[in-house]
């Protein structure tokens, strides 16, 4: 009895959807004459190519894939590899490898895809110079970092700098770490470079300083929807205990 009522209430649903969105009407018969799969059927032909290309859609459904088979994307760029021994799919495995944190790999791969193209690929250049500074190799990605040329003031400039001022922080030059830090972090868009400022300060013990980046941070989480939070999870759940541990203390 509550199976039958369950399915004649779906049913309805999904025939007042097709009023109030002006759906083909042939869709009414399909779903009172096959009750649920007629409803199954409405959902997966007419709902949800509607949403499929939705932002948070997309989202939820690349990290789905990612969480089920994160080395899909690995397999896919060797497979490439396999059949063509391009600087670009040596890239994208690099691409594939480091999205993986499997960075000395990546380091390789991008260096071979350096050595494969036509020179000057600036971009690729970048990425190798964070590749070395996840693996540790500071010095030589300051090195590689330093032949690149300057772009214009944008988003990509912005992202250099802030790798950069990584890299200082992780030799040493902490008042030059300090300087792109601080103008980095009132430009970038997202939150990443706050928290790695505020890391920074941390572990030079200026919690005070800290402090006041990890609460922008939060009062910027909070007007982010689930979705966009769910994206760097790791990263808002650090800022958290962090700032909850200051808070204590």
């Amino acid at each position: 009895m509550i199976f039958l009522l369950a399915s004649v209430a779906v049913q309805i649903l999904c025939a007042v959807h097709v009023i109030r969105t002006g759906r083909n009407q042939i869709w009414m018969l399909f779903i009172f004459l096959f009750s649920l799969m007629g409803c199954f059927a409405y959902l997966v032909l007419e709902i949800l190519p509607e949403y499929w290309g939705n932002r948070h859609v997309r989202t939820i459904r690349t990290q789905a894939v990612s969480s089920i088979d994160p080395e899909r994307e690995l397999r896919a760029a060797r497979k490439a590899l396999e059949l063509a021994n391009t600087s670009a799919n040596h890239i994208a495995l690099g691409d594939a490898l480091a999205a993986l944190g499997r960075h000395a790999d990546a380091v390789a791969a991008y260096q071979q895809g350096l050595a494969l193209g036509p020179g000057q690929d600036w971009r690729t250049q970048v990425k190798l110079a964070a590749a070395l500074f996840e693996n540790h190799r500071s010095g030589e990605a300051l090195d590689v970092l330093a032949n690149v040329p300057d772009v214009p003031a944008g988003g990509e400039r912005d992202r250099r700098m802030l790798l950069r001022a990584r890299i200082l922080a992780d030799i040493g030059k902490d008042a030059e770490a300090r300087g792109l830090f601080e103008d980095v972090v009132t430009r970038i868009a997202g939150e990443e470079a706050r928290c790695h400022y505020a890391a920074f300060l941390l572990d030079r013990g200026d919690q005070m300083r800290a402090r006041q980046i990890l609460e922008e941070v939060e009062q910027r989480a909070r007007r982010l929807d689930r979705t966009q939070r769910a994206a760097q999870a790791d990263m808002y759940q650090w800022a958290a205990n962090a700032l909850a541990d200051m808070r204590r203390t």
